[in-house]
């Protein structure tokens, strides 16, 4: 096809994400470039959070659609690839073993990555575009169906990284400790009142469908989204049921469910942080997992 491309699957909780990129000529704004995203919601944290792992069904249907995306993978000529599961593969007591039929089965090996590289691949992007830019502090939020990554980043360097076990699909399944919930909230405190003024940086799927609901004119590769947009947008949304929501905000089924206790997260942070408002990039834990596999990165 002419341009070297490079790709990154990212198995999350509640969705399986195919990225691929190309490279870029030297001096171009960008050195990647997005030529292809496929989302499937497999959902495996219904399996590995509530019955403590993944289903013989949803075990076949992972590897049918690692075969799938090898495919689409061969026909973009991919030069390197990386495969990262997170939470819900951590979770489930079957992970190692399915990681392993999915490589007999497809050649794709894939490494169930704990929270501390989850969270350093989502903020590698940021702490290369913050470098000598500013000495700011940024709180990196994101939340997954699984698990919510936190980094503190200040001066281009990643000062602090910590995971939770909180995450939307973990919430609608009851499936969040109480210990859980008040270490996370003790956490963000603690940054808070040891590091001053956090600027808050939202990342996820959910944040960016918020964003497009709450400002919708932003349109840039950073936005902000208002915290009082925010919690607009999450009362609004709190008001219908998941079916309704699909209908009046045009969402798909799996991002009708997870987003209100999606938002409930940001807003959690943002009260304890007393942000005004949210940073949203448009790249997320794809896109760190492709950047870790080209080789003009760092």
């Amino acid at each position: 096809m002419g341009k070297s491309h490079y790709a990154g699957i990212d198995i999350g909780s509640n969705a399986v994400r195919l990225l691929i990129k190309c490279l870029n000529e030297p001096g171009s704004a960008e050195p990647l470039s997005k030529v292809q995203l496929v989302r499937v919601p497999l959902r495996l944290g219904e399996d590995a959070f509530v019955d403590g792992r993944i289903s013989k069904k949803k075990g076949k249907q992972l590897v049918s659609l690692m075969k799938a995306y090898r495919e689409l993978m061969e026909i973009y000529e991919v030069s390197a690839f990386r495969a990262c599961a997170t939470s819900a593969m951590r979770d489930a007591e079957n992970g190692a073993e399915l990681v392993e039929k999915i490589y007999e089965k497809t050649g794709i090996r894939i490494e169930i990555i704990d929270g501390r590289e989850e969270a350093r691949l989502i903020s590698s992007d940021l702490i290369r575009s913050l470098a000598s830019q500013t000495e700011d502090t940024f709180l990196y939020v994101d939340v997954g169906g699984g698990s919510t990554e936190l980094n503190l980043v200040r001066g281009a360097e990643l000062i602090e990284s910590r995971s939770f076990d909180i995450g939307t699909i973990r919430q609608l399944s009851g499936k969040v400790r109480d210990e859980e919930r008040n270490s996370f909230g003790d956490y963000v405190r603690t940054l808070r009142s040891t590091y001053g003024t956090l600027r808050l940086v939202g990342t996820g799927g959910n944040i960016n469908k918020l964003l497009r609901l709450g400002a919708p004119s932003e349109r840039a590769n950073v936005n902000s989204l208002p915290v009082e947009s925010l919690q607009r947008v999450a009362d609004e949304l709190r008001q219908y049921t998941p079916e309704q929501r699909m209908q009046l905000f045009r969402l798909k089924p799996d991002r009708a469910e997870v987003i209100v206790p999606a938002a409930d997260i940001f807003l959690l942070v943002a009260s304890i942080t007393e942000a005004t408002e949210i940073i949203v990039p448009t790249k997320g834990l794809a896109d760190g997992i492709v950047d870790s596999v080209c080789p003009i990165l760092p």
